[in-house]
């Protein structure tokens, strides 16, 4: 310790909103260079070189080749699969002195699809799986949480190229496994959810989420097994209705409501119902948004939804990636006026539709999957002061779509019928996809087949944060004290803190140190002229997972030995540390 290259803090960074970046910064694994990007010290440095070992030995284990890419690369590949576009203000880009534009890799699709595409022609040099350890670059608007959100980050992304789905398939599950082996033994809780392919394309997407309170990805599942990350949950479409059957459409007089509570409680006070009171669930509302498409064209949108719903923003973001949307302002609404705001419809009293393609408007309205047709609704009417009653989907309306972003919320039935859905948080770790031939149908990636015939190869694209397993380990981890490293991922296993100002203490500090590294252990002494307060505190923040104390009873041959996960700590004789310590560690 007296030469580590390591200080301590007292207090808590101010930007730290959860305790992964709190413990990290104040037990010197890492240091603030600029908002989301992080200088490694020996101490972190340490756990992730471990974590990539890991993900290392397992990408081998599957027949995964490991090469490097460089982080600048050039625009044309990008302009190829059109996300020098799509990426929008989250790509770092770059003009050298020649004028010609360059980026910061986010990730790695073309490069590798180029790299297959240079070197190989045949079917016979199928199936490949190609990986790298690197880091990657994301202008995040809003980076925080330290290693969690993060805009410089260490991944691990690999890409299988095979003929056909069949060869994919199997690629995948491969990768699947790798994956489960990978998180289990970094001793992550973890779930397996069906995830969006979001600006990656593809088809099947599968994301592997560390279970925390503080995640910032919420994820549902169902007794029954289902498990999903909310932005994929596709709700449970009732059955559509006979619209013979639905009431006549009618005029209700609403002056001065402006919520849905304020309909409902309305219209149970003017007009109840005989066979229930009217609920939020009985409404639809019309929310508009401009939708904003990576090249800065635009255009507005409205979503009719349940009036007893709000609209998940990240639900909504995931399904229109790549383009973004914002709540329409007074001044979108200034460029429509005969929207009546608090009182906008999809249908106008005379039946013709006032949202829509068809519509004078131009807005284009999508709706809710609850909206079937024959279901039926209290909405606006598009005056002020009034309602419509009866308003039926498939008689009165008929959107242009159907956009699946309401809030999912604690009981909503799973869509597979497994039981009743609960809500958890998680860390994104890993994601899988089904790319399929998107990115070789760009950049031209075909081989030979076996009967001499040109075919387009079909990949699959798989990731790891690696940098951001490290803070997942310690988000999983740590207490009140500090961190606390599993054995697995400990920069040190044991450390051992000689206390007091006995000479003896400190030779028999070096003596166990020295056994132990013979047996191929790594430890760290705390050999400072501090006190036993610092020393203890520090040994505690630091986080290894074992903790040997050598101070006033070496002279009854008696030390101290604390496990930091469980907290135990007991006598041992000095004779037996040794044998002590590789049980612990075991």
């Amino acid at each position: 310790m007296s030469s580590l290259f390591v200080r301590t803090l007292r207090d808590d960074p101010a930007a730290a909103e959860v305790p992964s970046h709190r413990w990290l910064v104040r037990a010197g694994y890492i240091r603030r260079a600029a908002p989301g990007i992080y200088t490694w010290l020996p101490l972190g440095l340490k756990v992730l070189q471990k974590v990539e070992t890991i993900v290392r030995e397992e990408m081998e284990a599957i027949g995964g080749q490991e090469v490097h890419f460089p982080a600048l690369l050039p625009r044309e590949p990008y302009e190829l699969t059109n996300r020098w576009t799509e990426y929008g203000e989250n790509l770092f880009r770059v003009v050298d002195r020649k004028g010609a534009d360059l980026l910061l890799g986010p990730t790695h699709e073309e490069m590798f699809t180029l790299l297959v595409k240079d070197l190989y022609s045949s079917y016979k040099d199928l199936p490949l799986t190609l990986f790298q350890i690197q880091t990657k670059y994301r202008d995040e608007a809003r980076p925080r949480a330290g290693l969690l959100r993060g805009r410089e980050f260490v991944m691990k992304d690999s890409y299988s190229f095979d003929l056909d789905q069949d060869g994919l398939d199997a690629a995948y599950l491969r990768h699947r496994d790798a994956y489960i082996r990978i998180f289990t033994r970094l001793g992550l809780e973890f779930v397996i959810v069906a995830a969006m392919a979001g600006a990656m394309g593809g088809s099947r997407s599968e994301e592997f989420l560390a279970v925390a309170e503080n995640g910032e990805d919420t994820f549902v599942r169902s007794p029954g097994g289902y498990a999903a990350n909310v932005e994929a949950v596709k709700v449970a479409v009732p059955d559509e209705q006979d619209v013979s059957l639905a009431p006549a459409m009618a005029r209700v007089s609403t002056p001065a409501v402006g919520t849905i509570a304020g309909v409902v409680n309305l219209l149970n006070a003017n007009l109840p119902r005989e066979d229930r009171p009217w609920a939020g669930s009985d409404t639809l509302k019309n929310v508009l948004f401009l939708v904003t498409n990576p090249d800065g064209t635009d255009y507005p949108l409205a979503l009719g939804l349940p009036g007893d719903r709000e609209i998940d923003v990240k639900r909504l973001e995931a399904a229109l990636e790549p383009a973004t949307a914002a709540p329409f302002t007074p001044e979108d609404f200034a460029k429509f006026p005969d929207l009546k705001v608090g009182f906008i419809s999809p249908v106008s009293l005379d039946g013709a539709r006032v949202l829509g393609e068809e519509s004078s408007t131009g807005i284009r309205y999508v709706t809710d999957p609850r909206v079937v047709t024959g279901t039926h609704w209290v909405t606006g009417a598009n005056v002020v002061d009034e309602h419509l009653s009866g308003v039926t989907a498939g008689r009165d309306f008929v959107g242009d779509g159907v956009l699946d972003v309401a809030e999912v919320r604690e009981g909503d039935p799973a869509p597979d019928g497994s039981g009743a859905l609960t809500l958890a948080r998680g860390i994104e770790m890993g994601h899988i996809f089904q790319l399929g031939r998107k990115y070789a149908e760009a950049l031209d990636l075909k081989v030979l087949d076996q009967n001499g015939k040109l075919a387009t190869v079909t990949m699959g694209s798989y990731g790891v944060g690696v940098s951001r397993a490290v803070a997942a380990v310690a988000e999983a981890t740590c207490d009140d004290k500090g961190l606390c490293w599993p054995v697995a991922l400990a920069p040190y296993q044991v450390h051992i803190v000689a206390t007091g100002k006995d000479q003896a203490v400190f030779d028999e500090a070096a003596r166990i140190a020295g056994e132990l590294d013979a047996l191929g252990v790594d430890v760290l002494v705390d050999d400072r002229k501090a006190s036993p307060g610092v020393k203890f505190a520090d040994a505690e923040i630091l986080g290894m997972p074992v903790i040997l104390v050598i101070g006033r009873g070496l002279a009854d041959g008696k030390l101290e030995l604390r496990d930091r996960r469980s907290g135990d700590k007991r006598e041992i004789a000095v004779g037996d540390a040794v044998a002590e310590i590789s049980a612990l560690l075991a």
